[in-house]
């Protein structure tokens, strides 16, 4: 059979459309990525707790009562909330696996809608959500629980299937709300006493600041589902219940830096004694680090804790990290490896009077792909139970120290390098 023939201008023109096409894709994917600089760097903390709050788009509400639970601690207060829920119940979160906390969670929340007549809600990651189990999801579906999915794994998402709901939510009656990193996995359960058992923190939140947690469930519900939830038993008037001030961040992407990325930043360039920072994916921006190395010259005390290599979820996550352990420890931050388990908790303080708890890494994946929440407190004493908790933490953490680290093998050297390569997506 002849082949046929294209003539070149034909082939000009589709190499050329082609192009423009790459370019269009590009163009519209891409985002702006300017140098961060903070035009009044002087100020201290208390002095920018109102410039924080509107360059995040926030609004800081007082008369909160918050408080942190730990590890398997944290679903045992969960699970006591759900059975005394009344009219709503709404959760979103990212990484869920069949197993005890899966059918414990869909019983219960199969009996509060079918038997108790509460309007609940469910929304899943179409990624991290995808084994929460075929069972326990159809038994939530016959008894009236509303399940979605978020960007769900199919064609029609293509475009957007790098970006994932990252967000952990609970909010009970419109009340009670619950923000931090634990996941809907069997590993959040215990003490984080070995590998299997992970480390985490999260907060339980009543007062004002409840309904921007729901604004920020709403705005994934409506995206993928078109309802829009409003009424009294989501949104009733909530009167102040303690003396704690605090607001919620959280962000989708967007063509901008986004408000979690200049939370940290603007955090971190405000910070005049202290900042300490658990993490479990640590991967700072050039600004970032500039912003960490700056504190350290202006004298603040800066103390960063990740997962170990051997103890991570994720090698090639902390391999990404160690690139640049050694620009950090070379001027002054001080770097902890936690060795027990994975820590999981995403927690920053500063100066001991500011506190962040909620799902966001410290990464160009959480500050620019994913949907992330986190909730901001301003009051000493949240600050000082995660600042004692970061000095428990020592005890099986390892420092690192800069001539070691410079003096590591070529081999880990060049994986670190590697795995650098991809920083922005890991």
């Amino acid at each position: 059979m002849k082949p046929i023939a294209v003539p070149m201008w034909l082939f000009v023109v589709m190499v050329l459309t082609i192009l423009a096409l790459i370019i269009i894709l590009w163009s519209v994917k891409r985002r702006r990525r300017p140098h961060l600089t903070l035009v009044k760097e002087g100020d201290s903390l208390h002095e920018l707790i109102p410039s924080i709050v509107g360059i995040t788009q926030g609004t800081l509400l007082d008369g909160n009562h918050i408080e942190l639970y730990q590890n398997g601690a944290f679903w045992d207060a969960v699970f006591r909330d759900l059975e005394q829920a009344k009219e709503s119940i709404h959760y979103e979160t990212f990484l869920s696996k069949e197993g005890e906390l899966t059918r414990r969670m869909s019983k219960v929340l199969c009996r509060k809608s079918k038997e108790d007549g509460v309007d609940v809600r469910v929304m899943l990651d179409g990624s991290g959500g995808k084994e929460f189990g075929k069972q326990g999801l159809a038994d939530m579906c016959d008894a009236g629980v509303s399940v979605q999915k978020y960007h769900p794994i199919e064609l029609r998402n293509l475009g957007i299937l790098n970006n994932r709901d990252h967000r952990k939510i609970f909010i009970i009656d419109g009340r009670i709300g619950y923000v931090g990193g634990h996941c809907l996995v069997d590993t959040w359960l215990g003490d984080a006493e070995d590998k299997q058992h992970f480390r985490d923190i999260s907060a339980r939140v009543e007062g004002p600041v409840v309904a921007q947690l729901q604004s920020a469930f709403a705005e994934n519900w409506i995206e993928e589902h078109g309802e829009v939830p409003a009424g009294k038993n989501l949104y009733p008037y909530l009167e102040p219940v303690g003396d704690m001030k605090a607001h919620v961040v959280w962000t989708s992407p967007a063509g901008s830096p986004s408000t979690l990325k200049l939370l940290h930043y603007m955090a971190i360039h405000a910070a005049r004694k202290s900042i300490t920072i658990q993490n479990p994916y640590f991967l700072p921006d050039p600004d970032a680090r500039y912003a960490l190395l700056f504190a350290v010259n202006r004298g603040v005390k800066v103390r960063i804790m990740i997962p170990a290599t051997t103890a991570s979820d994720s090698k090639i996550v902390q391999h990404a990290s160690h690139h640049h352990y050694g620009t950090l420890l070379k001027g002054g931050v001080k770097i902890f490896d936690y060795e027990k388990t994975l820590l999981h908790q995403k927690v920053m303080t500063i100066d001991g009077c500011w506190a962040a708890v909620g799902s966001t890494n410290f990464d160009d994946r959480s500050f620019e792909v994913n949907d992330e929440v986190t909730l901001v407190v301003y009051d000493e004493r949240i600050a000082l139970e995660l600042e004692e908790t970061f000095e428990k933490d020592l005890e099986h953490a390892k420092e690192m120290h800069f001539e070691a680290w410079k003096n590591r093998p070529w081999t880990h050297k060049i994986t670190d390098f590697a795995a650098f390569l991809f920083n922005e997506q890991l």
